[in-house]
């Protein structure tokens, strides 16, 4: 009997989804188990889009992407890291984030080749890594004190001659976590040293907190790579400008990875939508006064969950400084799928479970709290009277 392609066999379910799919069969659910802000896209890029489209946006584009949008991203990335990129050769427009790091993976490996992937981390690198026959290999983030740190023992010790990609995020899904500049540099070190290619996913670059002000974003490895250099960045419009649905994102790299990548582009999906690459470059030239505004009730609603689920006994949560999650680690938890099933069914409280992120992930949740304040506080409400009262391990 012909069956489904091994690879694709191979490839893990999602435990986020799977947790997803039982909440969305049950009503009155406090969702805060996706990665995505429950506010509308803001209202600059919808009438982008709309007039993209009766000007005639309709049409194919570049297989690398709208040409005023890579050139605006040149612009972008100067005003925000201080970097100089060829938009012509450095820079490709993608369908999401995922479809970069999709063909930036494909880019950098061969069936079985080793990646190592720094986790915890959001499951789908991991998972490409697998559909195209290579090996990913799991080294988990330290935690010390109250922050996570790269353990570069254990890096080093996980080298093979097969080794050839390092992937990481920064900041961090699931953890918060942002590579301070001595992790990025020993990081660009060791993949320089060991010849591999890194692999940088900065798509929460903008949900930063450590900035003198709102909407500084957190420093990117282009700041410290030079154009040579082994390094893919991909990117994300869904996050800092509440686009998640509209499914367009980028990657920049050493020119014969942004060429290759490109061309592999048309193979894959041609392009992005080409009304939705108009209203992305509108994004970026107009909406840094939203995304400022958005960045404070963000930080607003990470220190209200933290100071909330610190109160609660047996819970330790480490601070965040990037993105828009909480991770706690539950003292006693071995099964967290389990548990945010059991929270699920007797408080309509929707978290995503640790294990989801790989090795590192289990014993903790994640939290996504860039929901609005009606839906957390009766959430953390709950959170802590299950914790106290309901949950046994």
């Amino acid at each position: 009997m012909t069956t489904v392609a091994s690879s694709a066999l191979h490839v893990p379910q999602s435990r986020i989804r799977e947790l997803a799919d039982i909440a969305m069969k049950m009503e009155g659910v406090l969702k805060l188990y996706f990665g995505e802000s429950n506010l509308p896209t803001p209202e600059y890029i919808k009438r982008a889009a709309s007039k993209a489209i009766e000007e005639g946006y309709t049409f194919y584009t570049e297989n690398a992407g709208l040409p005023g949008l890579r050139q605006e991203l040149g612009k972008y990335y100067k005003r925000t890291q201080g970097v100089d990129l060829d938009p012509q050769s450095e820079i490709v427009v993608t369908c999401s984030g995922v479809q970069a790091l999709n063909v930036a993976i494909r880019c950098g490996l061969n069936p079985r080749d080793e990646a190592i992937v720094l986790t915890p981390a959001w499951p789908n690198g991991y998972a490409i890594i697998k559909m195209y026959n290579a090996i990913p290999v799991e080294i988990p983030l330290v935690l010390r004190n109250d922050r996570y740190a790269v353990d570069f023992d254990a890096l080093k010790a996980a080298v093979t001659p097969r080794t050839r990609l390092l992937v990481y995020t920064s900041p961090s899904n699931p953890l918060g976590w942002v590579a301070t500049e001595d992790e990025q540099t020993g990081l660009l070190e060791f993949a320089r040293r060991h010849d591999l290619w890194l692999l940088a996913d900065e798509v929460y670059d903008r949900l930063y907190y450590r900035g003198p002000e709102p909407g500084i974003a957190a420093p990117s490895i282009l700041r410290k790579a030079n154009r040579e250099d082994a390094v893919i960045v991909v990117q994300s419009f869904s996050k800092a400008y509440c686009m998640t649905g509209w499914r367009v994102g980028w990657l920049v790299a050493r020119h014969d990875v942004g060429e290759k990548a490109g061309q592999l582009n048309e193979f894959i999906v041609s392009h992005a939508a080409s009304f939705v690459q108009r209203a992305a470059q509108i994004a970026l030239a107009q909406g840094e006064e939203e995304l400022k505004k958005m960045l404070v009730r963000l930080k607003d609603n990470r220190d209200f969950c933290l100071t909330s689920l610190r109160q609660i006994p047996g819970m330790t949560v480490p601070s965040p400084d990037g993105a828009f999650y909480l991770f706690p680690k539950i003292e006693g938890l071995k099964d967290s799928f389990a548990f945010c099933r059991k929270l699920l069914e007797e408080t309509r409280v929707g978290l995503a479970p640790g294990v989801a992120f790989g090795a590192g992930g289990e014993g903790s949740v994640r939290i996504c709290y860039a929901a609005e304040r009606n839906i957390l506080e009766p959430a953390m409400e709950r959170i802590a009277r299950f914790l106290t009262h309901s949950w046994k391990n």
